[in-house]
């Protein structure tokens, strides 16, 4: 073990029984426990925020089951290398184990053109693909990847888990066991992780590097803060200040600030940032902090994620820009988002709800006999395309989920539904 390797790295498990977190997947009688006890694994996707061991599950199920193992990372990887990957496993045929598992880290980031490269030996198991990503592979893996893949969900650790992995590395760590080191408090270390083990280990062995000539160290909530805050600023695209700077960026969106959405922009832009990713976010801040205060503005952010697939890198960077000044100095409000999380939760209060016999879909004899659709009238019949009639159950009929902000396009929403149903709303 190389001891000059960050902590995180020096406290890899080496085998499953180490692996801390992902008992859904790894218990007694687990979907993919029971498929590793099997010794036959499906290509699969390890989806997971940052610092929950996909990479490493990987290299341990390529131990477990002594397959051979090949690794890729879709930054620096092209299609040349999954190809020569690929006819290098051919190559090997008989005189290599069955079952090669290729693991290609941040799957998300390949192109289609790279994705398409894999299918091919992936449908003729000349290879099992195990891919990582933090993105929902729903949008960034191609349909006919996935659908040969099994994917695999993994959750952030628990704060007894990273608790667990702690005081195990203080324990164990060649490092750390030469100091006497006194957890007297980890709320702020738990905290800053955020659920990433990877990011509390680094931090706490920053903090720890700060005392290098003590012996004895008591870990306190102010130690923490004080270390971390002057220690830990790089912004780190796998997670170590991911979610922090895309928080700032949006606030500063959302508090019409241009000047400060530019500088977050630039610091995920330099810290090599998925473009993509950041053109997500601007389309869920279009929808929720400016709505229909400025309907161009889904209009603008969902263009901007086109131009940046389609223009690439750098130059998308500018579009990047365009997009976040023009939602910084866009009008806010978030009647919409309000409305359908006021929705969400009478549905949870209320449960599953009858349609009402009007408003159901009625395509058999039977069905219209038992009275569905009886009683609809058709908007389009009657003068202005409306005929006021009720469209919720009748235990929830009249409720409101609309309620305008003070801008006066959510203000003219508000008096277009007063026009036509009166005070029926009206709180």
């Amino acid at each position: 073990m190389n001891i000059q390797a960050p902590l995180a790295e020096r406290m890899r498990p080496k085998n499953l029984d180490d692996y801390q977190g992902q008992d859904h997947l790894l218990k007694e009688g687990a979907s993919l426990r029971r498929a590793l006890d099997s010794g036959v694994i499906p290509s699969m996707i390890f989806w997971g925020p940052p610092g929950v061991g996909k990479t490493t599950l990987a290299h341990l199920i390529a131990d477990h089951l002594k397959r051979p193992f090949h690794t890729l990372s879709a930054i620096s990887s092209g299609v040349k290398d999954v190809r020569e990957v690929i006819q290098k496993v051919e190559s090997a045929g008989m005189f290599t184990k069955s079952g090669t598992i290729l693991f290609i880290d941040e799957i998300h980031r390949f192109s289609k053109t790279q994705q398409d490269s894999l299918l091919g030996a992936v449908e003729k198991g000349v290879i099992t693909l195990v891919g990582a990503t933090t993105e929902n592979p729903s949008f960034e893996v191609i349909s006919a990847l996935l659908s040969r893949c099994q994917v695999y969900v993994l959750k952030e650790h628990s704060q007894e888990s990273l608790l667990s992995i702690l005081n195990k590395a203080i324990q164990e760590d060649v490092q750390l066991r030469k100091k006497s080191i006194n957890l007297k408090e980890t709320g702020a270390l738990l905290a800053i992780s955020g659920g990433d083990a990877r990011k509390l280990l680094n931090v706490f062995e920053i903090m720890i590097g700060t005392f290098q000539d003590e012996k004895k160290i008591s870990i306190t909530d102010e130690l923490v803060m004080s270390v971390a805050q002057q220690s830990v600023a790089m912004y780190d695209k796998d997670g170590e200040q991911h979610y922090d700077i895309i928080s700032a960026f949006i606030k500063s969106i959302r508090g019409s600030d241009p000047n400060a959405a530019i500088y977050w922009l630039a610091r995920m832009v330099e810290g090599g940032e998925d473009p993509k990713f950041i053109a997500r976010r601007l389309i869920i801040s279009a929808a929720e902090d400016i709505g229909l205060a400025n309907p161009n503005a889904l209009l603008m952010a969902n263009h901007c994620f086109q131009a940046v697939q389609t223009i690439g890198w750098p130059e998308g960077r500018i579009v990047l820009a365009q997009c976040t000044i023009y939602l910084a100095n866009s009008p806010k409000g978030n009647a919409a988002y309000m409305a359908i999380r006021k929705a969400q939760q009478l549905v949870t209060e209320t449960g599953n709800l009858q349609v009402p016999l009007p408003l159901r879909n009625a395509p058999t004899k039977l069905m219209r006999n038992l009275g569905y659709g009886k009683g609809y009238q058709y908007s389009h019949n009657f003068p202005g395309n409306f005929i006021e009639q009720e469209f919720m159950p009748d235990e929830i009929a009249g409720t409101n989920f609309f309620e305008p902000g003070s801008h006066a396009k959510e203000q003219e929403v508000a008096a277009n539904i007063e026009r036509l149903w009166g005070k029926k709303y009206s709180d």
